[in-house]
């Protein structure tokens, strides 16, 4: 007797293993992130099927569940490839497999974080607006593990009108008259990240620093790893043409 399931899957990483197999992990919407071994996984004919950020059609059979198991797939669309054309789309996939591979619970469903990982590279030819629905992703994802931010209203007021900050601290919404001197200490709140609204890459950075702060003390900071190099690479990649916000050092910022 044997366990097996089958399913949509986003290949998130995949490592040469033996003679021509390769580790990989997928995500999925029930079975989570989820790893095993694909056997041909690193030959000629198989390792383009198993590129980060393309979906597939999965199938995972072990002989007990709790074993690494065997994984076959066939390929339902290129998204590695297809962003291979565009080297903006291709850091934001890049950065995203990292991520998910890093910060999501191994067989643990994340319905809402593959469902958004799908819609994100679906979407990913659409040019740099990409950004923008790469950190709402990332939004997604750190509410379902246990990180979430509060930006439903001011941590000091109560207020829903301004909400322009968001504390490091607890990751609650400051509107802009209650942040006052402490606004340099608190994390821009892109308006995007609050509901339908223009962005550009200002805002983008902003998001991206935002997440970003929150995946590397929670997210990975618990688990004693850095942000992973992917994520870090976007990251400059965006801010290497925005002129930085001077950092000021001053009293302990409220919420």
């Amino acid at each position: 007797m044997s366990v097996e399931w089958t399913a949509p899957a986003i290949v998130l990483d995949a490592r040469p293993y033996g003679e021509g197999g390769a580790v990989a992990t997928v995500l999925t919407a029930e079975h989570g992130r989820h790893r095993g071994l694909a056997k041909g996984g690193s030959a000629r004919g198989q390792t383009a099927v198993w590129q980060p950020g393309n979906l597939i059609e999965c199938r995972w059979v072990a002989r007990l569940s709790d074993q690494l198991g065997a994984f076959n797939a066939e390929l339902v669309h290129p998204g590695a490839a297809l962003a291979m054309e565009d080297a903006t789309a291709l850091a934001i996939l890049a950065s995203a497999c990292a991520v998910a591979e890093g910060a999501l619970p191994e067989r643990e469903a994340h319905p809402r974080v593959f469902d958004g990982l799908l819609r994100l590279i679906l979407r990913l030819g659409e040019g740099e607006g990409a950004f923008a629905d790469y950190v709402a992703w990332e939004t997604v994802l750190l509410a379902e593990i246990g990180y979430g931010m509060d930006l439903s209203a001011c941590a000091v007021t109560g207020g829903t009108d301004d909400l322009a900050f968001v504390s490091p601290r607890t990751g609650r919404a400051v509107s802009r008259d209650a942040a006052g001197v402490w606004a340099e200490r608190l994390l821009p709140l892109p308006a995007f990240l609050r509901g339908p609204a223009a962005s550009g890459p200002e805002e983008w950075r902003d998001g991206l620093r935002l997440t970003g702060h929150f995946l590397e003390r929670d997210a990975f900071g618990l688990q004693h790893r850095p942000l992973p190099q992917a994520r870090i690479l976007l990251a400059d990649r965006l801010s290497s043409v925005i002129p930085s916000r001077p950092v000021s050092q001053g009293p302990e910022a409220p919420g």
